[in-house]
């Protein structure tokens, strides 16, 4: 059974700021102490609170040049993302996260394969970050395309890798067609699931990070029309 982390009210080491608080005046990149210290649960919390800056409009203030100067030496990233390559879900920004604060996997479909839970592993075992958030989003092309059982080149292969997730939606509903949003959107979240638990048992690595409680696996769905990321247990 994959956990996923709930909400906490928890803060980030590093600037302090809840989500109604007024939003800083600069930021720096996490130092090694910042992501030593934060735990899985403020780490979601670190992510959740910078979805709801940007749908606010209030974003943190970025010296990004500062950032590139200040991370050059050394990265502390608190998370590693798996999301869509979809031009409309850049998770920096819909996260509102800097330089240095997160590692960035992004293919369509926001697909597992062992490229991608190798920069995982790195990033948790290696690097230190303490939560892996794999987010979907609605109205999704890949999706889209492996429910229409569509056929392209290297894109095939791909796809197949959604269709589990197809037969995870109960077949009342109807008609399972890229038509049917909803029917869609349903299958982008299963999809998410399903990576969920394929990185719990395809990476002994990260099993053992996550039964321990070192690092923490979160799933959710952004929504393209209104910018808001869902984390499930919301």
């Amino acid at each position: 059974m994959v956990a996923t982390l709930g909400e906490t009210g928890c803060q980030h080491p590093r600037n302090g700021a809840s989500p109604s608080a007024p939003a800083a005046a600069s930021t720096r990149p996490p130092t090694r102490e910042a992501q030593a210290a934060i735990t899985p649960e403020q780490a979601l919390e670190q992510l959740r609170a910078g979805n709801e800056r940007f749908v606010s409009g209030r974003m943190l203030h970025r010296d990004l040049t500062a950032e590139v100067r200040a991370s050059s030496a050394a990265q502390y990233p608190y998370a590693v993302v798996l999301s869509c390559l979809d031009s409309r879900q850049p998770i920096e920004l819909v996260l509102d996260q800097g330089i240095g604060d997160i590692f960035s996997a992004r293919v369509a479909g926001n697909v597992l394969d062992d490229n991608i839970l190798g920069s995982m592993e790195f990033a948790c075992k290696a690097s230190g970050a303490k939560l892996i958030a794999v987010i979907g989003h609605s109205n999704c092309g890949a999706i889209k395309g492996a429910v229409d059982d569509v056929q392209l080149g290297h894109l095939t292969q791909l796809l197949a890798r959604i269709k589990p997730a197809i037969e995870r939606v109960p077949e009342s509903v109807q008609p399972r067609t890229s038509r049917n949003l909803a029917f869609v959107d349903q299958v982008a979240e299963a999809n998410v699931r399903l990576v969920m638990h394929q990185i719990r048992e395809r990476s002994p690595i990260l099993r053992e990070m996550l039964e321990q409680g070192q690092i923490g696996l979160a799933g959710g769905m952004y929504d393209l029309s209104t910018g808001t990321v869902r984390f499930f247990g919301d």
